[in-house]
């Protein structure tokens, strides 16, 4: 396809939205906003991290006061 062609293919998909300015979307594919940006290993992991930190702290504390 040479470049005449495919400018005019692309001009032809988008001439629609030049009559919505300002309300065009950002893009044309779907938006998939279901999927979290960590993965739920990496999740607990952290939260194993977090909260055993937290506990030895605690512990820590405990067996200094006495």
């Amino acid at each position: 396809m040479s470049a005449v062609q495919r400018m005019k293919v692309a001009n032809e998909r988008h001439s629609k939205t030049i009559t919505q300015r300002g309300h065009v979307q950002k893009t044309s594919r779907p938006v998939n906003d279901d999927k979290s940006p960590v993965g739920p290993w990496l999740l607990a992991l952290f939260v194993f991290v977090v909260c055993g930190s937290a506990i030895f702290q605690i512990i820590q504390s405990i067996r200094q006061g006495l």
